[in-house]
């Protein structure tokens, strides 16, 4: 048998490992307990840094990098922040903050385009009404002008009309930028009356010299007429404005290899390049055209320039500046557009300038050999300058190659002699001929009232001397 002091030896011995064993258990729990909270600790300071990142992340966001990023809108060249922390830059945050400015600009630029487009459509019904009425008072005015004959009257109804034709261009070039027609369906033109049209539309036209190096009888097709006068008009008063009032203008037609160019070269201050940057982004119409980047108020001449390129498929460039020190404008008309048209039976208006360039010759059939009459000559090409054909005598080659002149006779003279033609007046023509006809009649009636007067002081003088005698 055990004996009891054996048995209770064995239990303290038992229990003595189950405390050292407990122990243990209870030291490595506490270990293991102040790990986690130092883990814990950490993670937490962690969490704080990470939210207190994307605090002033957020802030950053909503005070500097949004409203940079609705102005970049309306001025590309103005930068917009990154993010505080470069390595957000790559992250999930700064990924889904660049995904935030990305969905801003489209719904921003959607919400532009249509408040732009309600005020658009709303300036677009003001103008109709606008040009409606100036164009009733514009044939006011002219029916005016047509009745009365007095000098003074019609002088101060041109100076009406012309400020009404002001105000017309005006409502016009609002309505072409709002999107609207050019108002107006013309025939075909010469092309110097549209660029004299365009230049009588401005206060300062009388600044403007227009030089004509076209061959006569270049003229626009129907549609493109006004879209060419506006054009003009508007590169003119742009010129005008940015230059001393004692300048003039220069305006140059000539004819390039595609086309046409107007060149308008004025002598003001230039633009810097940023200004010419945008000025040839507008008048290229490549972009849209909002009112709200026209600035306050609205400078509409090259937006409407730039609807018109678009439209009518015209080139305009404002990138060189010009040899007067200001800028130059080279408006291009291709040869689509370009048509021809008789200057005899249509000539062009007698303001216009007339051209440098003589009409090129029709092609004349190859001359056709003589009957053999037993001579060695055959008939001689009439080849003769346009010139000289009009004279009694015709230049011939002598045997050195030096023209000599040889007496035509009458009947062939006689035939060379063109009927006279009585083309149709155009409405410039008539208008002219009523200034002229009111000029004359101003002067006539001046110098009737000196030779009365003149008369008058001869009687008087007479009288005075029969008296004396």
């Amino acid at each position: 048998m055990i004996e009891l002091p054996d048995l209770a030896l064995g239990g303290l011995a038992v229990g003595t490992l189950s405390a050292f064993a407990l122990g243990g258990g209870l030291l490595r729990s506490r270990r293991q307990r102040a790990v986690q909270r130092d883990e814990i600790a950490a993670l937490r300071a962690h969490l704080d840094g990470v939210v207190q990142t994307f605090a002033a992340e957020i802030e950053h966001l909503a005070a500097k990098r949004v409203p940079a990023a609705a102005r970049q809108l309306a001025h590309p060249h103005v930068a917009v922040p990154g993010p505080l922390q470069l390595r957000a830059a790559g992250s999930s945050l700064g990924v889904a903050m660049e995904n935030v400015l990305s969905q801003l600009r489209v719904e921003l630029t959607a919400q532009h385009l249509r408040v732009d487009a309600a005020a658009q459509a709303g300036m677009r019904g003001a103008t109709r009404e606008i040009q409606a009425a100036l164009y009733r008072l514009q044939d006011a005015l002219r029916g005016l002008q047509q009745s009365y004959d007095d000098p003074e009257l019609a002088q101060t109804l041109f100076e009406l009309d012309h400020e009404n034709e002001q105000s017309l261009r005006r409502a016009q070039v609002a309505a072409v930028v709002c999107g609207a027609w050019v108002g107006l369906a013309r025939e075909e033109s010469h092309l110097v009356d549209a660029v004299t049209g365009g230049q009588a539309r401005l206060a300062g036209y009388h600044r403007v010299r227009v030089n004509n190096h076209l061959t006569a009888g270049t003229a626009l097709v129907s549609h493109a007429v006004e879209p060419v006068a506006i054009i003009v008009a508007e590169l003119l008063d742009n010129a005008l404005r940015h230059s001393a009032p004692d300048t003039e203008v220069v305006v140059n037609l000539e004819h390039v290899h595609h086309g046409v160019c107007v060149t308008v070269d004025d002598a003001g201050l230039g633009m810097t390049l940023d200004e010419r940057e945008r000025a040839q982004r507008l008048v290229a119409g490549s972009e849209p055209i909002l009112l709200t980047d026209l600035g306050d108020p609205p400078r509409m001449g090259l937006a409407a320039i730039g609807q018109l390129t678009r439209q009518f498929d015209l080139t305009v460039d404002l990138s060189s500046p010009s040899p007067y020190g200001g800028v130059r404008a080279v408006l291009r008309v291709d040869s689509h557009l370009l048509t021809r048209i008789d200057p005899e039976d249509r000539p062009p208006a007698a303001s216009a300038p007339r051209p440098t360039r003589r009409a090129e010759p029709e092609p004349t059939p190859a001359p056709t050999p003589a009957a053999d009459t037993g001579h060695d000559y055959v008939a001689e090409p009439d080849d003769t300058p346009a010139d000289t054909r009009h004279h009694g005598t015709q230049p011939a080659a002598d045997p050195d190659g030096l023209p000599q002149r040889r007496r035509r006779s009458r009947a062939a003279a006689a035939a060379d002699v063109p009927e006279p033609r009585t083309p149709a007046r155009r409405p410039e023509e008539s208008a002219a001929a009523l200034g002229a006809l009111q000029a004359a009649t101003a002067a006539a009636r001046s110098a009737a009232h000196e030779d009365t007067a003149a008369t008058d002081h001869d009687t008087e003088h007479d009288d005075h001397e029969g008296g004396t005698a």
